[in-house]
């Protein structure tokens, strides 16, 4: 069930997507609510799952990762064993970002960080090929990033109480 979120619950949310890091004092200035008020809601959103984590974001090219590419993956059989192998097998490898079920083409688009071309070459061939279940594999270099952003659009309710 989706948790019931009010404009306050949201401007929290907002405001600890723009800085994580923010203090609890700063957080309820920035809301409106007292400090003790402020900390409950934020608990209760962790609780709720509303709130699922705290990281920091690395900036890839600046460790080492020259390489971001998508990797569009087709599945010869879409038997429950065959995808859950094909599921455990990329959640364990490192270099897989993040992983989308999908429709259209593939089944699966990976995001992938490698350090160069030879990196990405060996992750192909000795990684994801030798995973059973797998019919196709599909690569796209990612020359540049337009946009990224993990911030959710989070606005306020409409007047009349509805999501807008």
């Amino acid at each position: 069930m989706k948790p019931a979120l009010d404009d306050i619950d949201r401007a929290v949310l907002h405001a600890l997507q723009e800085d994580g890091r923010i203090s609890n004092a700063e957080l309820a200035k920035r809301v409106g609510l007292s400090r003790a008020a402020t900390h409950a809601r934020v608990r209760r959103l962790e609780q709720l799952g509303v709130i699922s984590r705290y990281t920091a974001i690395v900036d890839p090219e600046a460790v080492g990762f020259e390489l971001i590419c998508l990797i569009g993956i087709a599945m010869t059989l879409h038997s429950q064993e065959t995808i859950a192998r094909a599921r455990a097998a990329i959640g364990e490898m490192p270099e897989v970002l993040e992983c989308w079920h999908v429709t259209g083409d593939f089944d699966y688009i990976l995001k992938v960080a490698v350090r160069n071309r030879a990196d990405l070459q060996r992750f192909i061939l000795d990684r994801l090929t030798p995973v059973p279940g797998i019919a196709r594999i599909n690569t796209s270099l990612v020359l540049g990033v337009e946009k990224s952003t993990t911030a959710l659009p989070l606005e306020p309710r409409s007047k009349e109480g509805r999501e807008p």
